[in-house]
């Protein structure tokens, strides 16, 4: 049987095919510009599905063949902790969920109402970025604000990118021959957005991004962690409106905002080579806030098994990955050095097979 993962952000529809016996994907793609040159998200939707009739090896019409639509969707907050099978009462959660996430649960919602509208018959099941680190311990999750700012507004560490987490963890598992629950790993999800995970006897006990995706290590051009006094100062200097010092801070800080070179770490890389100042400076800021972290999760843990590396930035920059291990080789002592490419689809998709599995199987009509 095939489950279709989708993924909505803010202005594209990426999607796979997945043949969830095999645990193969058949075939992956996007639809860019919606909104601009598509439509809406039904429209995208409309076209991706027209996209897989063609093919022989995906689904037949009116979707058939599927077993199941499954949606990342970002924000789940404390409610989810795993996947859910979509219904009514989930979508007003994934909606009141819109001011945590307001970049990513509309979009997120906008596909799962059009899936919903084409594939009337097959049953959606939302899979939460968020829901791998609800296991975090309260020490690790609140901050040191007045405890109302949590009963009233949820304000937390909530985590992010778990999906990906989750499933090099568990292919960790099965190249170190070794269950889960006896594993300690700090996974290493490094791409244009950065986020690592201590993971103990198979839960995240601690993460690196927060309340939102912005807290924690240097990303492409997102600033990571630094004195929330600087909001303030900046906001009165620069005279910034709110919505201005977010932009700066998410989209126009990071390697971006370092180098003034490029959001893209293969670009501070090649001028790193070449000796640019700007380039060498914002590469050891990257690496130092990295070791870092990793430096504090393996004193979390008492120790790793080992240490896995993931995303763009992860598997593909070999020097960053050597500074590291040479750097902090004392506190690896006997850890595995692993590089893993994530897979958020497949991972998705055994999510929603599970969640379908314990459903009973296949309940056409029953997914609103």
């Amino acid at each position: 049987m095939k489950i279709l993962v989708i993924n909505c952000g803010s202005s594209s529809i990426k999607y796979a095919l997945v043949n969830i016996r095999k645990s193969e994907i058949i075939v992956r793609g996007a639809i860019e510009k919606v909104g601009i040159d598509v439509r809406s998200y039904e429209v995208g939707l409309e076209i991706i599905l027209d996209r897989l009739m063609q093919r022989p090896d995906a689904i037949i019409k009116n979707g058939k063949e599927l077993l199941a639509v499954g949606h990342r969707v970002v924000h789940g907050g404390e409610k989810f902790t795993q996947a859910v099978l979509i219904n009514e009462q989930i979508i007003k959660n994934i909606r009141n969920h819109f001011e945590l996430a307001p970049l990513h649960n509309p979009p997120n919602l906008m596909g799962i109402e059009a899936a919903k509208k084409l594939l009337a018959d097959t049953p959606q099941v939302a899979v939460f970025d968020t829901a791998f680190h609800q296991t975090m311990p309260a020490c690790a999750y609140l901050y040191a604000l007045p405890y109302r700012f949590y009963e009233q507004y949820g304000i937390r560490r909530y985590g992010f990118h778990g999906t990906s987490h989750k499933y090099v963890a568990l292919e960790a598992s099965k190249i170190l021959n070794r269950p889960l629950k006896k594993l300690n790993l700090i996974t290493c999800h490094l791409g244009n957005g950065c986020s690592l995970t201590a993971i103990k006897k198979g839960k995240s006990i601690d993460t690196s991004m927060g309340f939102t995706p912005l807290e924690g290590l240097v990303m492409g051009t997102r600033c990571g962690d630094i004195d929330p006094a600087i909001v303030f100062y900046l906001m009165k200097k620069e005279g910034l409106a709110p919505e201005e010092i977010s932009e700066l801070l998410n989209k126009k800080s990071g390697l971006l905002g370092l180098s003034d070179i490029s959001s893209d770490m293969r670009d501070i890389l090649r001028a790193s080579n070449k000796k640019n100042p700007r380039a060498k400076i914002t590469l050891e800021i990257f690496i130092y806030r990295l070791k870092k972290y990793i430096g504090a999760y393996i004193a979390a843990m008492n120790g790793i098994d080992a240490l896995v590396f993931t995303g763009g930035i992860g598997e593909n920059a070999e020097l960053i990955r050597k500074r590291i291990e040479t750097e902090i080789s004392y506190l690896l002592k006997d850890a595995r050095i692993l590089v893993i490419p994530t897979n958020e689809e497949l991972m998705i998709a055994q999510e929603t097979a599970e969640v379908i599995k314990k459903a009973g199987g296949k309940e056409k009509g029953k997914n609103t």
